[in-house]
């Protein structure tokens, strides 16, 4: 067996059933109990239809090895993280987050939700799992159980704001029939909200848009809607729904970035002086907002592995990422998208103006976005830019890629985990010169791939 294909960075996760079926399922399930040494591991999927017999594959494979499976059925990924934390147990979550329809994937993690990547225990899962594909675990199974912890969860979300604060707002959230149509009528329920769901419906098939908020073109019907409602807030979710992206009022988006500036400006309000995460795709502004603030910001690689491992190194109080991950010290240090929409929605209440003004004080810059170039070879192309950067003299950092920082503007050059692509991001002073600088970069690129 060929596990190279399905073993990435932070997860396991490929097509079923020609990558992923449930022989694998129940190797991977004998290797992380194995591996995870724990007497119990909890285990949620999400709403594709392989979920259900991969999931059961898989906790057939951690009970013959006699570790007990608590499985919570359906659930989004930071639920699972939730669980994981509140009973300290090992735990798993069946899903592909954003992929489309034939993907599905595993996300593990260990108890209190401690993330699992390749520096962190998943190069051993790997081996332990070709190992059990050729000899599968044979033992009498361990017990089989089945747990509600929606309501649980539904407080300790709640918790992350002051809800007798929240005054009446319209929200429309486009859960992209994904799991946020399972997450926001229960976090919504008894709430001074008006909510409107688009496309509600469970359906791993996609029917209506790629659950990937990420894409601008997966928007437009959020966009549309809040117009044509005249909402205060639009809520996207990804498949897993353990990202949100936000759109204001006037349907524009607001970026991951700006985000992460407004949510780390009220958790230093209410934890002064703390340490504050960041990933180095972030905008200026966001190490700007920490040190106004009053915080200590922090740069990090991006990834979640990452951001939890250097949360517990430095007691962070939040972290976020330009992707629409937002990590909190009180959720297990794991990420969540709910999480983050009430805490804005607390923000909005209390200033009672629109979003769009609560956001402008943190878009002080324009950016790129992600753009994709594809090369043979993205790591040689990122060592020979760098050569070519260096012996020009250019003040080029190598944290997570290839920066280069110009004092006006800079660029973030990354090699794609799992594609021959190369990943641009690119902040300048204004658009005009973002996209001078866009320009710029992939003549370069061009030049030394």
């Amino acid at each position: 067996m060929d596990t190279s294909t399905i073993f990435k960075a932070y997860d396991v996760r490929g097509t079923y059933p020609d990558q992923i079926d449930e022989r694998v399922a129940e190797a991977v399930g004998s290797a992380f109990a194995t591996f995870a040494k724990s007497p119990r591991v909890v285990i949620a999927r999400d709403m594709r239809t392989s979920g259900v017999t991969l999931s059961e594959a898989f906790a057939r494979g951690v009970r013959a090895v006699g570790v007990e499976v608590v499985d919570l059925g359906l659930g989004s990924t930071d639920f699972l993280y939730f669980a994981s934390g509140h009973l300290d147990v090992p735990g798993t979550m069946f899903t592909a987050s954003h992929n489309p329809a034939k993907y599905n994937g595993i996300k593990l993690c260990l108890a209190g939700a401690k993330p699992v990547g390749v520096e962190t225990g998943l190069v051993e899962i790997e081996a332990l799992t070709n190992d059990f594909y050729e000899a599968p675990a044979k033992g009498d199974l361990a017990d089989y159980s089945t747990l509600d912890l929606t309501a649980e969860w539904v407080a300790h979300v709640h918790s992350f704001a002051d809800v007798d604060s929240f005054r009446p707002l319209k929200i429309v959230a486009d859960t992209a029939n994904g799991m946020g149509g399972f997450v926001t009528p229960l976090v919504f329920a008894g709430l001074p909200f008006d909510v409107e769901i688009l496309f509600p419906e469970l359906d791993g098939s996609f029917p209506n848009h790629p659950a990937d908020p990420l894409n601008p073109d997966n928007l437009k019907d959020l966009q549309r809607r809040v117009l044509e409602t005249g909402a205060d807030v639009g809520l996207a979710f990804d498949g897993d729904a353990d990202r949100v992206f936000l759109i204001d009022e006037k349907a524009q988006p607001v970026s991951g970035s700006t985000t992460t500036a407004m949510v780390a400006a009220v958790m230093l309000d209410r934890h002064p002086g703390s340490t504050v995460l960041y990933n180095l795709i972030c905008s200026k502004s966001v190490p700007e907002v920490i040190a106004e603030e009053g915080g200590v910001g922090v740069r990090t690689r991006v990834g979640h592995s990452y951001i939890k491992q250097v949360m517990a190194e430095t007691g962070a109080v939040f972290g976020g990422e330009h992707s629409g991950h937002y990590y909190y010290r009180d959720n297990f240090r794991a990420d969540s998208g709910i999480i983050t929409a009430f805490v804005v929605l607390e923000l909005m209440s209390r200033a009672d103006v629109a979003l769009s003004e609560l956001a402008k004080p943190y878009q002080r810059y324009a950016a790129s976005g992600e753009i994709n170039t594809e090369v043979s070879d993205p790591a040689s192309s990122v060592e020979r830019l760098i050569e070519r950067l260096q012996a020009d003299g250019a003040n080029v950092d190598l944290l997570d890629g290839l920066t280069a920082d110009y004092g006006t503007w800079w660029f973030n050059l990354r090699p794609s985990n799992t594609e021959p692509l190369l990943r641009l991001n690119v902040e300048a002073a204004d658009d005009q010169s973002c996209q001078v600088h866009v320009d710029e970069v992939l003549t370069l690129i061009k030049e030394t791939s």
